[in-house]
């Protein structure tokens, strides 16, 4: 008899071998289930008064059974926290799958760049974001809903970027996408339905982001780049480019303000397109924000936002801001419904109307500046060999390594059980220009408790 219990969370397939007993029997298919890891060590199993009704079994029975296990070591029983499954190993059965491969440890700290520090994600503050924002919403906001995401987020999106960025956004021509990759790929199905064939990309990159163009039968082609950025000089081959010329990555450095002119006017004259990825556009530390490149020519111009880097990469929340001419057919690119969630989209609303964004991004900022600071003392002390480059803005620093040393100093991260990105990982395979030695720091990814272990392991790796 199969019978299944949904007491204290679990929901469980459980078929004791009456042939053998009652009490062999359920102690038996209780030490199978352990045994192949579907009672997952740590799990509390219900009373044996509960499991007994179930099963429509004696309680002494159950009662027996856990005892049996307990003493196998199979369970654990504790006065006041009830029957749980021990923590030991799971051996798979030998007509189950194949053991997993066994996986390498994992570092003991992180700087690979990316992401920012998800532990100082603003939980209370979201929530009460949240809240307001589904007991204000309409009903009809939970149904499928324009493909350009909701009204709320689309208005507020427009106002924020306007006042902190610079971006001349109209909400009819903002589209909330899961994440910049979602946004890159709904560009490629665009682009390719322009005609375009050849996407001039940085010579330094996400392979990610070139694999998405190469996926939407795009050719991307990388540009040089120079101590005023990546040279837009080269773009007549192309009919798109993709740039993140307020904080290129993982450079570090802005776009020359005349290559910036030259990239629009390139657009202007050809009917070229500009890709923007203001990525972490809020983070300026030394500086005045650089605007955003949309502001001088919104015709030629996609802006594409994201709240990875500001709030948090699992919310998957970012946004384009199209020229009119593109903005019916990113939708339609979409898909004929919203396919990002209708209530983070208000919350993220509800965050941004409310000034709570704003509090959140200068208090962030404070903190990713004194670990910056933190960084480059610590460089400067402990591997004066070492330049920073690119601190001015962001969450990485690119380190600058003496000839002929990157592969060493990431040999030795791993043996300090630091895990640390080179330079040449973000090089662009088609790429010319001289590769130099480096590592790219993402100092906004440790939590505070990790920040300084973080560090000494870093300056530990480092040559002397």
């Amino acid at each position: 008899m199969a019978k299944t219990w949904a007491t204290l969370g679990v929901d469980l397939h459980l078929e004791p071998a009456r042939s053998r007993g009652l009490r062999r029997g359920l102690t038996d298919a209780l030490r199978d289930a352990v045994r192949t890891g579907r009672l997952a060590p740590g799990t509390r199993l219900p009373s044996s008064r509960t499991l007994a009704a179930d099963l429509g079994i004696a309680r002494n029975t159950v009662a027996d059974a856990y005892g049996d296990l307990v003493a196998e070591g199979w369970l654990t029983a504790r006065q006041g926290s009830g029957t749980r499954v021990a923590d030991r190993a799971v051996v798979p059965s030998a007509g189950g799958t194949a053991p997993r491969r066994r996986e390498r440890a994992r570092p003991a700290y992180s700087l690979v760049p990316g992401t920012p520090d998800v532990a100082a994600f603003p939980r209370a503050e979201w929530l009460r974001a949240a809240r307001r924002a589904v007991t204000a919403a309409p009903s009809d906001a939970l149904d499928y809903g324009d493909p350009r995401g909701r009204p709320e987020l689309r208005t507020a999106l427009a106002g924020y970027l306007a006042r902190s960025r610079g971006v001349r956004a109209d909400p009819d021509a903002v589209l909330v996408c899961a994440g910049f990759s979602h946004g890159l790929r709904i560009l490629g199905t665009v682009l390719r339905a322009r005609g375009v064939r050849t996407v001039a990309v940085e010579s330094y990159g996400l392979d990610a982001h070139w694999k998405l163009l190469t996926d939407a039968g795009l050719v991307t082609r990388p540009q040089p780049y120079d101590e005023l950025g990546t040279d837009t000089r080269g773009l007549e081959s192309a009919e798109a480019v993709l740039l993140t010329p307020a904080h290129q990555f993982p450079m570090g450095g802005a776009l020359h303000p005349e290559r910036r002119a030259a990239v629009v006017e390139w657009a202007r004259r050809t009917g070229g397109l500009v890709l923007e990825d203001d990525y972490d556009g809020e983070f300026r530390y030394d500086r005045q924000p650089v605007g955003a490149l949309q502001g001088l020519d919104p015709d030629h111009v996609v802006y594409v936002g994201t709240a990875s880097k500001s709030l948090a990469p699992g919310l998957r929340l970012a946004w384009m801001v199209l020229p009119p001419a593109l903005a019916d057919r990113a939708a339609a690119a979409k898909g004929r419904i919203d396919t990002c969630g209708v209530l983070d989209q208000l919350t993220l609303a509800e965050f941004l109307d409310s000034g709570a964004y704003d509090r959140h991004v200068r208090a962030s900022r404070l903190r990713y500046r004194r670990r910056r600071d933190a960084l480059v003392a610590e460089l400067a002390r402990r591997a004066p060999a070492v330049r920073a480059t690119g601190i001015a803005a962001g969450l990485h620093v690119v380190l600058r390594l003496p000839p002929g040393t990157e592969q060493a100093a990431l040999r030795a991260a791993a043996w300090h059980s630091l895990a640390v990105h080179g330079l040449r990982r973000y090089r662009h395979p088609e790429a010319t220009a001289e590769q130099p030695d480096a590592l790219v720091v993402g100092y906004g990814t440790p939590p505070d408790h990790a920040w300084s272990g973080a560090l000494d392991a870093l300056c530990a790796a480092l040559p002397e």
